[in-house]
């Protein structure tokens, strides 16, 4: 008998194996739902900050994030409807891959103009907002529902 034979039959590996069986059964639904709801936890609750201390997000927009192009009234406000409207949109799979897109072009001003030292965060809203992007909402969604009934593909 070979030694890699000898060495795959062993506890530790046949443990290793029986693992990954054991998690290869995880359907992509429940990992797309852990990251629509990741991503709709991360921007909503941002948005209900800026929304209930307006006055304060105003004045951020206005002092310290100096967002290119638009004036700090309507960054302010874009950048609060995105968090709350679209994450909605997310978490219920909803024009999941436009929506994480935008939401991912917010995190791009953010990381360029407002926070450069935050990327570590960023990178981590990036993981599993590529997901998203990637492999789409799964079938536990509003994307798929549409689709089945639309007749189309569904993503």
């Amino acid at each position: 008998m070979s030694r890699s034979l000898v060495l795959a039959q062993t506890p530790p590996v046949r443990a290793w194996r029986w693992g990954q069986t054991l998690l290869d059964m995880i359907p992509y639904s429940a990992v797309a739902l852990v990251a629509r709801l990741a991503t709709f936890s991360v921007f909503f609750r941002s948005g209900l900050v800026k929304i209930s201390h307006w006055d304060a997000t105003l004045a951020l927009f206005a002092d310290e994030y100096h967002v290119p192009v638009l004036p700090p009234d309507v960054a302010a406000t874009l950048a609060a409807s995105l968090e709350l409207g679209v994450s909605s949109l997310v978490l219920v799979g909803l024009f999941t891959r436009l929506g994480t897109l935008m939401l991912l072009g917010m995190v791009l001003v953010i990381q360029l103009f407002v926070y450069p030292t935050g990327w570590p965060e960023h990178l981590q809203w990036l993981a599993f907002m590529a997901i998203l992007i990637a492999r789409g909402p799964g079938h536990w969604s509003l994307d798929r529902l549409l689709g089945r009934i639309a007749g189309g593909r569904a993503q």
